[in-house]
């Protein structure tokens, strides 16, 4: 913090040293079930120009990380810096069960929004309530079609373009230079084939041109067939999933131009100058160990930090372990705001387990630690988990282990799943790392030493000369969980007594 504290007194002075500042904004931009399918993290198949434009004006983290796989609770991560369990959106907010955070939660467009701090957001939201998440300009799935404020990237140029004009209106009635906050969440990659299966499994139809599937006018559709694209470890190599990529990077070659778009709408606008851009996705892609897995194939994430006022780390490569509950306090400190004192469930004031990014534009921080914690993504698929990843190190805790993994509807119809459960039902080759029998079942602790064993198929947790390793990374899960007031601290062999002093009571249950 003292860092940080400096850093952003150092920026103060050289503001008044040149004679004051123009105003510093932010522009946010996340995919949906976005991952490495672009040449900025080596994968030369899929035409991702704009992506790669941008990197050579930001920082890459190639070790950046959700801290849950699922999008709603994803994206109330982004926009509080709390972890879901902390800040109450346990699952998807779609629906009659609609998770929401909580009412007192303090998120990032609220605290923006007392600081007079312009904020917007296009595309997809998928959070609530909404007095939690207020937006001062909103397009998304509340009162639009998620298809157009997401996927259509000509209405999508079209809003931020509104965004910046009304920005700019306002500024010139009141003379003020009042920054902003636009928040553009592309609904690309993500899966369409259970709500809207016309336009392909991943909405790679949709707007092309052909007959029935409507004209996106500023794209210009890409097309790759199976034998060209790169099959991921953790995907089955078959002809199903093969074709099931090959789709998903037509959607990625769409997102990126519609990141095209939006970075010129910043320039024409004037203000690519003083604008911090950041990058990533919600969660892990969705095919197998991917998206509601806490494995590194389901929350490594790209990430991409582009400052216009720090161009000596532009195009350079950060190893530093940083996570999605960085964005809010790296929004902040952009700011210079501060992050206010309240509390939540309990006594103890809410507080920041993240940390702002800013000093990673000046030189390599030593960061190795992230936290990541699930509890469900649709309301069926409960399956708490928590994890940990240090150094070489992962360890989960799959608090009810006992239970099958849940599969969710979207990837249960995908054609790779639907492949690999026939496949299984047959008996016939998987083309896959591991059985369907290992992906359900799991151990309660799970320990992975990621330098040797990337893929992830060696648990160590049971080896005693990981003794050590284990019983250091469960202390360290364990205080995260306290501070961060995990309702599911105790699972599943005691239960949480929260009056007085709060601690776990054992049930003597076996586990």
């Amino acid at each position: 913090m003292a860092f940080v504290f400096a850093w952003t007194l150092l920026c103060l002075l050289l503001c008044f040293d040149v004679g004051g500042c123009r105003s510093r904004n932010v522009l946010l931009i996340i995919a949906d079930d976005g991952g490495f399918e672009t040449d900025v993290y080596n994968n030369t198949v899929v035409q991702t120009p704009h992506l790669r434009a941008l990197s050579k004006r930001s920082l890459i983290f190639k070790n950046a990380f959700t801290s849950v796989s699922s999008c709603s609770p994803s994206r109330s991560t982004i926009l509080t810096g709390l972890p879901q369990h902390q800040n109450g959106m346990y699952g998807l907010h779609q629906g009659v069960h609609h998770f929401n955070s909580f009412d007192g939660v303090q998120s990032l467009p609220l605290l923006l929004k007392r600081a007079n701090i312009h904020t917007g957001i296009i595309g997809k939201k998928h959070v609530g309530p909404g007095p939690v998440y207020p937006f001062d300009f909103a397009y998304t799935e509340e009162t639009n079609s998620v298809l157009q404020v997401g996927r259509n990237i000509t209405k999508i140029k079209l809003l931020v373009r509104k965004f910046f004009q009304s920005h700019k209106e306002e500024r010139s009635e009141t003379k003020e230079e009042r920054p902003f906050f636009l928040y553009v969440a592309f609904h690309d990659p993500h899966r369409c084939g259970h709500s809207q299966p016309q336009y392909g499994v991943f909405c790679e139809k949709f707007g092309n041109g052909e007959s029935g599937m409507g004209r996106i006018p500023d794209w210009e559709p890409k097309y790759y067939s199976p034998d060209q694209v790169k099959v991921p470890y953790f995907i089955p190599d078959t002809p199903a999933a093969r074709a099931d990529i090959a789709a998903q990077y037509t959607t990625v070659s769409r997102l990126d131009q519609g990141i095209g778009l939006v970075l010129e709408e910043l320039r024409k606008a004037g203000f690519e100058n003083d604008t911090l851009v950041i990058y990533s996705s919600d969660n892990g892609i969705p095919f197998p160990n991917g998206r509601t897995n806490l494995y590194g194939s389901g929350v490594k994430e790209p990430m991409l930090l582009s400052s216009p006022e720090h161009q000596q780390r532009w195009g350079k490569l950060s190893q530093a372990y940083v996570s999605l509950l960085d964005i809010t306090p790296t929004i902040l400190d952009w700011f210079s705001l501060p992050y206010p004192s309240y509390s939540l469930s309990m006594s103890q004031p809410v507080e920041l387990t993240g940390r702002s990014l800013l000093p990673a534009l000046i030189s390599e921080p030593s960061w190795d630690t992230v936290f990541s914690s699930q509890s469900l993504h649709e309301v069926t698929m409960f399956y708490p988990m928590r994890s940990i990843h240090k150094g070489p190190y992962r360890l989960l805790h799959n608090l009810h282990y006992r239970m099958p993994f849940p599969i969710d509807q979207d990837f249960y119809i995908s054609p790779t799943f639907q492949d690999l459960l026939n496949r299984t039902q047959s008996g016939r080759p998987t083309g896959w790392f591991k059985t369907l029998n290992e992906y359900y079942y799991r151990q309660r602790w799970e320990l992975f030493d990621v330098r040797t064993d990337p893929m992830e198929k060696v648990n160590l947790a049971g080896d005693l000369d990981y003794s050590e390793v284990l019983e250091s990374l469960k202390d360290l899960l364990l205080k995260w969980q306290w501070r961060t007031e995990d309702p599911w601290v105790c699972e599943p062999d005691a239960v949480l007594e929260a009056k007085l002093e709060p601690e776990c009571r054992p049930l003597y249950n076996g586990l």
